[in-house]
């Protein structure tokens, strides 16, 4: 076997090795239809138990609140939600209950998400009930500290409400009276979008002073479905004062060394400031304490009823006396909705939250990753169409480097008007690399051609791809956002797979083992592929066989490589290398440099016809 073709193979197989890598750590895994999902849930979610731990004060001998028993059967979501006394939510953008039994909030759902792109599809489920399969609610409450007995509201605390309905306009009083001279309060509001402010006050009428902890929780029963995803965090999250920013997978919780503080949790002591909470993709819980009183926050991982795993994220404010007579109080604010960056923005300039932000996942790369996504978000608002807002940015980027772009083409273009001299260098010095390599940067110096100055259309793009990237996925804003034609989800891939001829025939090419993921080719990935193969058949091919080899399988390596991409990236890709067509050629033209493209083409047909003949 010949040194070129040992080179052949060898660049074969890192192109797949490439392609497969790209896939795992870089592609958007394959998620199953919204059904498969369901049934997927409910084979690793078994029923829970309505029990939440409730933190313990940083003191000896705290008290805690005691645990509800598990149901005797786990119901329906619309079972649950409709046993007890409940209070209505209803907002423009989430509606829901709040369970009068423990006063817990943990019946949400989002009005303008819902499960696809069909708008009379169900609306985005987030907050359950404890009885339900997939329990995740957040509570509220007061620990006793010190070994004091007083009694304290539980979980299975029936509260008295003054209102049947929480409204933007008409916040609630939940009251319960411990008959011990303790009278809790519980003041719920809500905003028009998804911040609930949790008032609790404490009045004593006693005759003895007692000392309260006031806490508040998220808890998640059972690990739920994630993306699974390198670019993506999915779990606990939080920025916890001087701590920073704080984000824990599910499996790390059962890792000691993977924990920032050690143990079987992360316990964070005297912070001041920021939030803590439970992400998903698109959705999130979080708490938020008073910015400038320190509490205790914590991520932990417990063992609830059947083994099941209790993902908890919870804070424990410090301890305050009431004495006869007297009244104190603790205030929380508590998000649970979509992760929109107008809202996020908003409640981190008006409340205060240090680096709210944060919980969109914009990555370390952010400074590029904001500016795109702001930059898209003002052109669709002016178009109304996300798609035509990424051909619009698409130009301006070319345009912002095009100083850049000009000199690379036009680099390229001398390049090509010396190749016979490049040409004659190789043969006359074929058997001598090194003298070779000598002579041809000699050429280059002489007529100052820069040799790589071709990789830099490619490079400065490189940075624009990952964050366009990086914004169709994180952002909500780009789910279900449509283009045109059949494109109704810029986030997800092209729909219309043209192995089974755009739907006709009844295959789903991403069941075959392995090449599956690989084989869901849309019409988008393969107008890419073409643009691609166009702008490299601009140049004259290269005298290297095996750098004409990799120049040829690109267009097909990156046409399976993007399948799987978001058709708003795709499209992008597309847009940009179909400009770079047009600007490369006009250069070339300019600087008096023939355009080989015609040529190549008819080359391609020319080699058949000989090989045929």
């Amino acid at each position: 076997m010949s040194g070129d073709q040992k080179n052949l193979i060898l660049a074969i197989t890192l192109s797949f090795l490439i392609l497969f890598g790209w896939q795992y750590f870089f592609a958007e895994p394959v998620v199953p239809p919204p059904a498969q999902q369901a049934t997927q849930q409910q084979t690793t979610q078994q029923p829970q138990s309505t029990d939440a731990a409730v933190p313990t004060p940083a003191q000896p001998t705290a008290g805690g609140v005691p645990e509800a028993s598990a149901p005797a059967a786990v119901l329906t979501r619309d079972q649950a939600v409709a046993g007890g006394n409940r209070i209505t939510v209803d907002t423009p953008k989430i509606s829901g209950s709040i369970a009068l039994t423990g006063g817990r909030i943990d019946d949400v759902s989002l009005r303008a998400y819902h499960e696809t792109v069909d708008p009379h599809s169900r609306n985005i489920v987030l907050l359950s009930p404890a009885a339900s399969p997939h329990p995740y609610f957040a509570d509220f409450g007061w620990v006793t500290a010190g070994g004091s007995a007083a009694a304290v509201p539980s979980p299975a605390t029936m509260w008295t409400a003054d209102a049947e309905r929480l409204t933007t306009a008409a916040p609630v009083t939940l009251t319960w009276d411990n008959g011990e001279g303790l009278v809790f309060r519980r003041v719920i509001a809500v905003d028009d979008d998804a911040m609930f402010t949790v008032t609790d006050s404490v009045e004593n009428k006693g005759a003895a002073p007692v000392t309260l902890h006031p806490w508040s929780l998220v808890s998640r029963r059972g690990t739920p479905h994630t993306e699974n995803f390198y670019l993506l965090h999915e779990g606990m999250i939080g920025v916890l004062g001087d701590h920073g920013l704080q984000e824990i997978k599910y499996a790390d919780l059962t890792k000691k060394d993977a924990l920032p503080t050690g143990g079987t949790g992360a316990v964070f002591d005297n912070v001041t400031g920021g939030f803590l909470g439970i992400t998903d993709k698109y959705w999130a819980t979080a708490l938020v304490p008073a910015q400038s009183t320190p509490y205790t926050g914590r991520f932990s991982l417990r063992t609830g009823a059947n083994n099941q795993p209790v993902y908890q994220a919870d804070l424990l404010g410090g301890g305050q006396e009431v004495a006869p007579g007297s009244r104190v109080e603790s205030r929380v604010h508590f998000f649970a909705g979509a992760k929109e960056v107008a809202a996020i923005s908003k409640y981190q300039q008006d409340l205060g939250i240090k680096n709210f932000d944060l919980l969109i996942d914009w990555g370390w790369f952010y400074f590029i990753t904001k500016p795109m996504f702001w930059l898209l978000d003002f052109f669709y608002k002016l178009v109304g169409n996300f798609g035509v807002a990424i051909l619009i940015v698409t130009v301006l980027v070319k345009l912002a480097f095009l100083p850049l772009a000009n000199r690379s083409y036009a680099s390229m273009a001398k390049m090509k008007a010396v190749q016979p001299e490049m040409v004659a260098i190789r043969e006359r010095y074929k058997d001598d690399r090194t003298k070779q390599q000598q002579a041809l940067m000699e050429l280059y110096k002489k007529e100052k051609i820069n040799p790589i100055a071709g990789c830099w259309p490619m490079l400065v793009q490189i940075p624009v791809f990952f964050a366009l990237y990086k914004v169709l996925f994180i952002t909500i804003e780009m789910r279900q956002a449509p283009f045109f034609g059949w494109i109704k989800d810029l986030s997800a891939p092209d729909p219309l797979p043209i192995l089974t001829l755009f739907g006709l025939i009844p295959w789903d090419p991403s069941q075959v083992p392995v090449l599956g993921p690989f084989l869901i080719i849309g019409l988008w990935p393969v107008l890419m592929g073409f643009t691609m193969f166009i702008q490299m058949k601009m140049n004259p091919a290269p005298p290297d066989p095996i750098q004409q080899t990799m120049f040829t399988w690109m267009p097909i390596l990156f046409t399976f490589m993007l399948a799987s991409f978001p058709a708003g990236l795709v499209i992008y890709w597309s847009w940009n290398n179909l400009l770079s067509v047009i600007q490369q050629g006009y250069i070339m033209h300019r600087n008096g440099v023939k355009i080989e493209l015609w040529d190549n083409l008819r080359g391609m047909f020319r080699k058949k016809e000989a090989k045929s003949g």
